[in-house]
């Protein structure tokens, strides 16, 4: 299998008001050996500012990536690149790139079709749409959607952040988790033009101060898993396909029972069986681990696994199920765990790679 690894190379002002000063040299690719989860290096691709979220297309054709920049040519915005992937050896070429529109792009979504790709701008709080053509490059942005409002936390939530863009599998509607507003934001997405209209109920209001960062669907469509990155909990919503709307079903923390420390989640990923939901804390410096009720589609906690490094902010499972791949954005280490498929518990295979702050993982 191959990996493929987004990482800061610049610095960035977060909303926290820390500066991160990246050190990566752009998107990396390793091998993952399937019999025993060793890494190998096969390439890296570099002049790419800050690549710290990537998206495959469906047919694994295509790669986009976020540049997270607060300005580009003057103009206050971030970029998107569009790469062409060698399948057999990972190899990416560059296609072009286009603004966002808006500032601290984060996160990057392709739709099932392959025919658009969706942009979250964090710091600026918007939606970009672009077009994707036949070559998979991208064209101008075709639909936009600027959030307005704040929440109760002065410092993280005195604006809107939009934090990530997740289609439902019928690809009639997109969700927007908007740190900075408490909102769960609901769009009818018209897969023709590209164009995100508000949906008749808007959004799903969280927990004054939760933090809404990513959510996932389960295979099925019935029930999603929204991550509070503020709050660091968990929420299982039921989901009717036919209005775009949710039952909030409770929630769980993320962090042990006891622990007091700070911490933030990160990434939420949900097995390939769809028996289990993993969660990174940054502070706690774990993946938290959830079983998933079959009937009730609600989450019972099995544990933590420690990641053996610093602020594990993004990871990925490959397709198998066999491991998981965190990636330690302070300690510049990506770390290798066997995934036990009935327990869903992570047990470390020693395999660990130096990668300079690395973001985000994914699996062709």
């Amino acid at each position: 299998m191959l990996l493929f690894i987004g990482t800061y190379t610049d610095p960035v002002l977060f909303g926290t008001g820390k500066v991160m000063h990246g050190k990566g040299e752009g998107i990396y690719v390793f091998h993952l050996e399937a019999s025993s989860g060793a890494m190998r290096p096969v390439s890296k691709i570099t002049g790419i500012t800050n690549p710290s979220y990537l998206a495959f297309d469906r047919t694994r054709r295509f790669l986009y990536a976020v540049n997270e920049l607060k300005a580009y040519e003057g103009q206050p915005s971030g970029t998107v690149s569009a790469f062409a992937v060698e399948r057999d050896t990972g190899r990416l070429s560059f296609l072009n790139k286009q603004l966002t529109h808006g500032t601290d792009p984060c996160h990057v979504l392709v739709d099932d079709r392959g025919r658009h790709v969706f942009v979250a701008n964090f710091m600026s709080g918007s939606i970009c749409v672009l077009p994707v053509r036949r070559d998979g490059s991208l064209g101008q942005t075709c639909g936009f959607v600027q959030h307005e409002g704040s929440s109760v936390d002065p410092v993280r939530q005195g604006g809107p952040h939009a934090h990530s863009v997740t289609l439902d599998e019928a690809n009639r509607f997109a969700f927007v988790p908007d740190l900075g507003l408490d909102r769960l934001m609901v769009y009818r997405f018209d897969s023709e033009r590209g164009a995100l209209e508000p949906n008749a109920v808007p959004w799903l209001k969280t927990k004054a101060g939760a933090g809404p960062r990513h959510m996932v669907f389960k295979p099925g469509g019935a029930w999603a898993y929204l991550v509070n990155e503020l709050e660091s909990t968990v929420q299982t919503l039921a989901y009717d396909g036919e209005t775009g709307t949710f039952e909030d079903l409770g929630s769980v923390t993320a962090l042990p029972f006891g622990y007091t420390g700070p911490s933030t989640c990160a990434d939420i990923q949900l097995s390939p069986s769809g028996k289990h939901v993993y969660v990174s804390n940054r502070g706690h410096d774990s993946i938290a681990i959830y079983a998933v009720d079959p009937r009730s589609g609600t989450l019972g906690q099995v544990g933590h696994e420690l990641t053996l490094g610093r602020t594990p902010r993004g990871f990925g499972i490959d397709p198998s199920g066999r491991y998981l791949v965190a990636a330690n954005q302070d300690s510049d280490t990506v770390v290798v765990f066997r995934i036990d498929p009935e327990s869903g518990r992570l047990t470390p295979t020693g395999q660990i790679a130096e990668v300079p702050t690395p973001a985000c993982v994914k699996f062709l």
